[in-house]
């Protein structure tokens, strides 16, 4: 009697399983358009180009044209929830033309896709991580202790390193789909997740001989884990398909938990970059 229990547990598992259904996922790794330079490695003024230029927007709308073939029906960008109706209303404003888009990845594909396959709202999913509190102690409390651990984070040898590992700059020599390409490059993506073992990750004090470790652990590890659990809660419908606009550097993590989820189907996004 029980292994008849057993076996009928087993063949209405494998049932189930068999008719569950994952979200597809394309995620677009970017370089940021409006060159804030917030990020560890910063783009040169003379090196960076303007996305408004005209040569630049035909090359743009075709991108979104490209990207559209994947018919998202969820599009998820790099902003905080905060900002939540600050993004609803520039949309609203750029669907009813009364507004023109800036410079900013978000608004030149997400909109432009968004507004191409009739999509109501823009997802707003960023978080900034959790420190753990030995960490926020030492750097807020501490002035001369945070001036050594941001001229390490900034000028460490690694992070010249990390630089020359990566072609730079191909957005203004070859097109920013050729960038965009190379971002989403599935060996380039594995390869930069080896940049956060590096560098900071090696940084230590008297007290704390992880306090590397423990700052990575927050800054980017928590940081994705909470983004990818703000794209989680979103509602979502059997046949909804997400596009997720970020920042390249976030893909070597948010597509290891889209791959490993049971949950959605990471898609290949250079299948869609022709």
């Amino acid at each position: 009697m029980k292994q008849k229990l057993i076996a009928a547990f087993l063949i209405l598992f494998g049932s189930v399983q068999g008719q569950s259904t994952k979200t597809d996922v394309l995620t677009l790794g970017t370089f940021h358009f409006a060159f804030h330079n917030r990020d560890l490695i910063k783009t040169d003024k003379k090196d960076q180009i303007d996305v408004l230029d005209k040569k630049f927007q035909v090359e743009i709308e075709d991108i979104a044209n490209q990207i559209t073939r994947f018919k998202p029906t969820i599009i998820v960008i790099e902003q905080s929830p905060e900002f939540q109706p600050r993004i609803d209303s520039l949309y609203k404003a750029y669907l009813a033309g009364t507004q023109q888009l800036g410079r900013e990845e978000f608004e030149q594909i997400g909109f432009r896709v968004g507004k191409k396959l009739g999509i109501p709202k823009i997802y707003c999913v960023n978080d900034w991580g959790r420190n753990y509190n030995t960490i926020d102690s030492l750097l807020d409390n501490d002035t001369i202790a945070r001036k050594k651990f941001m001229d390490f984070f900034y000028h460490n040898p690694d992070t010249a390193k990390i630089k020359e590992s990566f072609p730079t700059d191909v957005f203004a020599t070859e097109g920013i789909k050729a960038e965009l390409r190379m971002k989403n490059d599935e060996r380039n993506i594995e390869k930069d997740l080896g940049s956060y073992f590096i560098g900071i990750f090696k940084y230590e004090t008297a007290q704390d001989p992880f306090f590397g470790p423990d700052y990575v652990t927050g800054w980017w590890f928590n940081r994705n884990l909470r983004i990818f659990r703000n794209i989680q809660k979103i509602e979502r419908k059997p046949n909804d398909r997400i596009l997720v606009i970020y920042g390249a550097g976030h893909m070597n993590l948010l597509n290891i938990f889209f791959r490993s989820s049971p949950e959605f189907r990471l898609v290949r996004t250079n299948d869609y970059l022709k």
